[in-house]
């Protein structure tokens, strides 16, 4: 996601924070340790200690959160801590901050709301306005998503917004000949369908991040779907998968062109997928957020909701399907949730925060991960070619590969831990080039080596989603063609194969 803005820069808003957590001995070590990683202290084993610690006290209170968005969607949550005197009083603003945290980014909102001790509410006003990682958050999130700055409001429970939110059917149509395309930040795919079967289906290799003139960013999208429009004898409808939020397909924030200055990214990049279906006539258009689409790929397949599709390449992309198979008003943007709570967890480039999830289920902990196994590359190398690399070495059975993937496949399944704790799920569909080859099976094997150990009951009914290697690398763009409901009336006549 992107406003055009560079990262910011400093330190982390709650590394204080988790440091007294650390203190308190309130990091419990996972019973499942990563192997290229022992320092590892997952989420979800820290807030239940704390939650256990407070109780011991028997001095414990309620905190309750709730982010709300502009139209009426409310969550809330709440966090057991001690009064602001007791020793244990740091450590849990600790939890409450990064509860808030991930509010924002797995539910969304541009209004916090709080009721629970003044130290609380402080600690989260203090973030929002005195820390870079805070400021990133409301930057994004207030100001980019919902067009206003994110606030922290202290009221009773009882005085906050009740929830008015809705779920909304999205996607699933498959009729005449579609497009779909699917943007992530190292390759954009694009697949020509026709009555839901692929015909032509191409990965084209790029760098969006760098590039600021929004002039290409539509250039290298147009030749995509021209390139796949170019094998069928019309288009019908065009839908999208890309990182980032879309309203009405307009681009809200998106890491894609996070290099292109604010002016212009509001003047040009803004309204660049409306662009787009003009010069197709005004076919039926749609974009989504990646992890939406991979969650609707999975409940395609399997026909079942109360799924979590997680998509692993660049960086991380998540979205939910209800049980009555239907999408939420929720942001899913997991890459920003902290899944890892040790004061001197890995830093994200981007936000600057640290711990979250980009960081181990992506790419991104692929290049991390490479000197720990023994791997060495040479600096220049790129993270697709990093992982291009170790998917060379785990295919010729080197053990130091092994070890980075049995290491993701930990960080995978104390990931689903928390994220139980947020979505009701009965399965989880992995997608995205880290999963893909021999690897993909030990990440798998290592998650639910995982779940058996921490949570039993919850490992016996969680279904892990099959799909083919070429689905985890092309299932977004044939999803993505389902996106737009078909217009009998408008379709477009498909171009001359030289128009690649």
């Amino acid at each position: 996601m992107s406003s055009g803005d560079p990262a910011p820069h400093g330190t982390s808003a709650n590394a204080d924070g988790l440091a007294a957590l650390a203190a308190a001995r309130l990091l419990p070590a996972p019973r499942v340790s990563p192997p290229l990683d022992p320092q590892f202290r997952p989420a979800v084993l820290a807030r239940r200690a704390l939650a256990a610690a407070v109780e011991a006290t028997r001095a414990g209170r309620t905190v309750t959160l709730a982010v709300e968005q502009p139209g009426g969607s409310v969550s809330t949550r709440t966090v057991r801590v001690v009064p602001d005197e007791h020793p244990l009083a740091a450590a849990g603003h600790a939890i409450c901050e990064r509860t808030a945290k991930t509010l924002l980014w797995a539910r969304g909102g541009q209004r916090i709301w709080v009721d629970g001790p003044e130290g609380v509410v402080a600690a989260l006003r203090r973030r929002v306005a005195d820390t870079a990682c805070g400021r990133f958050d409301a930057e994004l999130i207030g100001v980019g998503v919902y067009g206003a700055p994110v606030e922290v409001v202290a009221a009773p429970a009882r005085e906050f917004p009740s929830d008015r939110s809705s779920s909304i059917a999205l996607g699933g149509h498959l009729d005449g000949c579609r497009v779909g395309f699917d943007l992530g930040a190292s390759d954009r795919k694009a697949a020509a369908v026709v009555d839901g079967e692929v015909v032509y289906s191409e990965e084209v290799p790029w760098d969006p991040v760098r590039e600021a003139d929004p002039a290409w960013h539509l250039d290298q999208i147009g030749a995509s779907l021209l390139s796949a429009a170019s094998h069928l004898p019309r288009v019908d409808a065009i839908g999208g998968s890309a990182a980032g939020a879309y309203v009405a397909n307009e681009v809200r924030v998106a890491s894609l062109f996070r290099a292109v200055p604010r002016e212009q990214f509001d003047r040009r990049v803004r309204g660049i997928f409306r662009e787009l279906q003009a010069s197709w006539h005004g076919i039926p258009f749609e974009v989504a957020n990646d992890g939406e689409v991979t969650a609707l790929a999975g409940s395609m397949a399997s026909g079942r909701g109360a799924l979590l599709g997680i998509a692993m390449g660049s960086s991380e992309a998540a979205g939910y399907v209800t049980r009555g198979l239907r999408l939420t008003p929720w942001l899913d943007e997991l890459a920003f949730v902290p899944i890892d709570f040790r004061p001197d967890a890995p830093r994200d480039e981007w936000s600057g925060d640290i711990g979250c999830g980009v960081q181990y289920l992506s790419q991104q902990a692929v290049g991390r991960l490479l000197p720990a196994a023994g791997i060495e590359l040479d600096e220049s190398a790129t993270l697709p070619e990093r992982l291009v690399r170790l998917q060379t070495l785990m295919e010729q059975g080197d053990p130091r590969a092994t070890r980075v993937y049995e290491t993701v496949g930990v960080y995978l399944g104390y990931a689903l831990l928390e994220y139980a704790d947020w979505y009701d799920i009965d399965q989880v569909l992995l997608l995205g080039r880290v999963t893909s080859g021999a690897g993909g099976a030990v990440i798998n094997q290592w998650a639910r080596r995982v779940l058996r150990t921490e949570a039993p009951e919850l490992a016996a009914r969680l279904a892990f989603g099959e799909v083919s290697e070429r689905d985890k690398r092309h299932g977004q763009a044939v999803a993505a063609a389902s996106l737009p409901i078909r217009s009998p009336s408008l379709s477009t006549p498909a171009p001359h194969p030289e128009a690649r």
